[in-house]
Order: structure tokens, then sequence, then C-alpha cells
């Protein structure tokens, strides 16, 4: 279709038919992603500053940090699905067989996930040990051959500092083993 042999009637019609409901579907992304992304904020903030764990071993820095990096993952996750339902709804919307792209992408998922299997270990590792709150930041921590101070905590590497100053990056699907000499 020609935008240029269309007058002002016909133009109106194809502006209301597929381009409106384009506009529409990001409009409705933009919003539902913001308003995850505000309840997924206020979520961790009360978790952040929650009493879940009253008494003298309470450490209220370690529970924000926890919050913190568990809001970004969630964050994250759901960035990631508003972006994959908003654009397969809009390439269908553009006429788009999705059957073959879809077929593509889950093989191409079993390729890339029987490749990327010590990440995803690191990730469920990092995870576990997060919500276990085995170390964390400022911890004097044994972990493997490495003793030290840890410096920070992700989902996919811990960073330990030596006493002889270096900086050790360590997997945590890779961690075995550790002992915490912070925890009492």
């Amino acid at each position: 279709m020609n935008l240029a042999d269309l007058d002002g009637r016909a133009l109106l019609e194809w502006f209301l038919g597929a381009p409106l409901r384009v506009l529409a579907i990001l409009v409705i992304a933009i919003v539902l992603r913001s308003l995850a992304v505000r309840a997924i904020s206020r979520a961790m903030s009360r978790i952040a500053n929650a009493d879940l764990i009253p008494g003298k071993n309470r450490s209220l820095s370690r529970q924000r940090e926890r919050a913190h990096t568990a809001g970004t993952v969630l964050k994250s996750i759901t960035n990631t699905l508003i972006a994959l339902v908003a654009v397969s709804t809009i390439l269908s919307e553009a006429g788009m067989d999705l059957a073959p792209l879809i077929a593509s992408a889950g093989v191409l998922g079993v390729a890339v996930g029987l490749g990327a299997q010590t990440l995803i270990r690191d990730f469920i590792a990092g995870l576990f040990m997060l919500l276990e709150d085995q170390y964390g930041v400022g911890d004097e921590v044994d972990i493997l051959d490495v003793q030290g101070t840890v410096e920070s905590v992700g989902l996919r590497i811990t960073t330990v500092r030596a006493k002889d100053g270096t900086l050790w990056f360590l997997r945590n699907g890779e961690i075995l083993k550790l002992g915490n000499r912070s925890k009492k």
C-alpha cells in the first residue's frame, strides 16, 4: 500500500488498523513494566527493612543486600518477559508468521542451554547461596584454596580479596566448600 495514493479517509482507516494496535501494545508494555518494577521495588524494600531474623544475629545490611540482589534479578526477568511478549505481539500484528521463529528459538534454546550449563549452574548456586545467607560482603572466608575478605557477592561471581592483596573472582558454581570465620 502506497501512502501517497491514499486520501484522508483511507489514511485514517489505515492508521486505525495495525499502527494503532502496535502503538497500543507499546503503551501497554511500558505501563506494565513500570507497574511491575514499582511493585518489585516496594516488595524488596519491605523485605529489606523487615525484622525477619530477630535477635543479636540479625544483620540488616546483609538483609538489604540480599533484597537488592533479588530485586535486580526479578526486575531483569520481568523486563525480559514483557519485552518478549510485546515484540512477538507486534511481529504478529505486522503479519509475520511466528511458528517458524518459535521453532527456531526452541532449537537455538536447546543449543545455548547445552553450551551454557556452567553459567546456569553458577546462577543457581549463587541464588541458593544468597537465599541461605552462607556469606556476605565483609565476611572473612576460606573458599577453595583462597582465604580473605568477601568484597562483592553476585549471582554468578563472588570476589574475595586475599590477605596478600590479590583479588580472586570465584564462580559460584565452583564453590564446593567454604568456611566463614565471621559467622559464629
